[in-house]
């Protein structure tokens, strides 16, 4: 496994400091989004030398871009959002191979017309699902035609809101494109968190062997994302470290969720995890 944290994690007001922000830490991976960049995390374009810049400033910083933020709501209830977004991938698509990259990071979405991070009851309905494969072909369309792996996240705020709708997706897709982004901090529903240990175990199981990122995030006591620095809240990180060890895991580990002022405290946290294992 290879540390390396989200690059909005730091706010600079350029991309070059943003990578001396993560250097700093003797990071050597990041997952990126061109907020960076001061542009939306899907641009309506790209400047001319944009990505040229951004794969010269990691590369002479010695850090890798594990993986590019293409998030867009898959099931928004307006189609023609979900059309701009589908656009708009396919811009930040043909911009990996110049960034040195081959992954891209989705949201399966939301009925929610606001925010594609909150849940909303029609997320678990017969045609949310059927338009999200809808989406998701066509994304895979635009993977196939620019190498790229595209990697979902079960979350409980989206249509894939656990690791057995995940499991699924994945069997009716049947696209070895299509990949697993492992957060055991979204995959709670209220109440849950006295089974962690049954629901991350559970994940694995179903989706270990179909990962191509994992992300570590802290959980509150109340059992959501909480904002804390890692290794300050519940979540059972000898569990999720020895699961990821399990399936011989080897990609990047993405920390995120937290300020900037708590991403000392977590990198030494894993630090120490991983090094005593």
């Amino acid at each position: 496994m290879q540390l390396g944290l989200f690059a909005r994690t730091f706010t600079r007001p350029t991309v070059e400091e943003v990578f001396d922000a993560v250097a700093g830490f003797h990071l050597r991976c990041v997952q990126f989004n061109f907020a960076c960049a001061g542009l939306p995390s899907l641009p309506e374009a790209l400047p001319d030398g944009l990505a040229e810049r951004i794969r010269k400033a990691a590369d002479e910083r010695r850090i890798a871009i594990g993986a590019l933020s293409g998030t867009f709501n898959m099931i928004h209830p307006d189609a023609r959002l979900r059309q701009e977004g589908l656009r708009k991938l396919e811009i930040l698509a043909g911009a990996c191979a110049r960034l040195g990259t081959n992954v891209v990071t989705l949201c399966t979405g939301t009925r929610d017309p606001v925010n594609m991070w909150r849940g909303h009851p029609d997320n678990g309905s017969p045609d949310a699902w059927r338009n999200l494969r809808v989406s998701l072909t066509k994304a895979l369309t635009i993977a196939n035609k620019h190498d790229l792996t595209l990697g979902i996240e079960p979350e409980t705020s989206n249509v894939i809101d656990s690791a057995a709708k995940a499991r699924r997706l994945l069997d009716e897709m049947k696209s070895p494109r299509l990949k697993i982004i492992m957060d055991p901090a979204n995959l709670f529903h209220p109440g849950d968190l006295p089974r962690q240990s049954e629901i991350i175990e559970d994940a694995f199981d179903l989706l270990g062997g179909d990962l191509v990122l994992a992300h570590a995030k802290e959980l509150g006591a109340d059992g959501h994302p909480s904002g804390l620095a890692i290794g300050a809240g519940a979540l059972d990180w000898d569990l999720y470290l020895t699961l990821l060890r399990r399936v011989k895991f080897s990609g990047p580990l993405i920390l995120h969720g937290f300020e900037e002022a708590n991403a000392a405290a977590s990198v030494q946290f894993l630090r120490e995890k991983l090094g005593s294992k």
